[in-house]
């Protein structure tokens, strides 16, 4: 996912090293790989791309978007309310998520955090449901965040159960199979009940985490047409507006 932060030169270093393992499951695209055309095409956004040209982005293409709202218990995404209000105000899909720091805070905590500053969902058709951004730990050499697998198991779950019960709705999760099955032990306990949304930079989506055997959005790229990271929906326009209605 796009970063907000200033990256400090330790952890610039974190993440371009994250970034190069990737790469390196397949080839950067410039493009929309072949075998997808034609699915909506949608993009993540965070600070990092500030004030957003939401018509310019829809004009490129742009069906959807996921813009950061949160990361931990603490930091807020100063340009939330331009990115979310203004894609919506475009005509395009949108919703919010939460980059996830279990080493700061509970699950529950940081759900709560999330839903107070931009994470509700509503049924409308244009609002897509909350998701958590969980992966690799850009901040320590810590993996995992220090967690064992059944304790990120249980941060997991206690932050989809906050979500769920503050809005009925159960998380999108995304994140790598790699670190998910390194971090979870492979856990099959959300994959019946949680959308996945995976990030493999490469002309095909690959393997799935273990648990799921279906994606609903797949992050093909860290760059390209539209601001932030380039994503598809894995279906179409109509399923996507249904998807978003819960």
């Amino acid at each position: 996912m796009a970063r907000d932060h200033k990256a400090s030169r330790r952890r610039a270093r974190v993440i371009a090293a994250s970034v190069a393992t990737l790469a390196l499951s397949g080839t950067a695209l410039a493009e929309i790989p072949v075998s997808a055309a034609g699915k909506p095409r949608g993009h993540d956004v965070s600070s990092h791309q500030k004030h957003v040209n939401w018509q310019k982005a829809k004009s490129k293409g742009a069906r959807f978007v996921y813009v950061k709202a949160t990361e931990s218990h603490t930091y807020r995404n100063p340009h939330f309310k331009q990115q979310y209000n203004g894609s919506r105000n475009a005509g395009i899909v949108r919703g919010a998520y939460h980059f996830a720091v279990p080493s700061k805070s509970s699950g529950r905590k940081q759900a709560a955090y999330f839903m107070s500053h931009g994470g509700r969902w509503r049924g409308d058709g244009w609002t897509l449901p909350p998701a958590l951004d969980i992966e690799h730990n850009p901040y320590s050499k810590r993996k995992c965040y220090g967690l064992s697998k059944t304790g990120m198991v249980n941060w997991i779950k206690s932050f989809s159960n906050e979500v769920q019960r503050q809005t009925g709705r159960r998380p999108v999760i995304y994140t790598t199979t790699k670190w998910w099955n390194n971090c979870t032990g492979g856990s099959r306990a959300f994959g019946a009940n949680h959308a996945l949304w995976l990030a493999r930079w490469s002309s095909t989506s690959g393997t799935l985490p273990k648990g799921w055997s279906y994606l609903t959005i797949w992050q093909y790229d860290n760059s390209g047409r539209l601001p932030g990271d380039q994503n598809l929906f894995n279906g179409s326009m109509n399923q996507l507006k249904r998807f978003a209605r819960g």
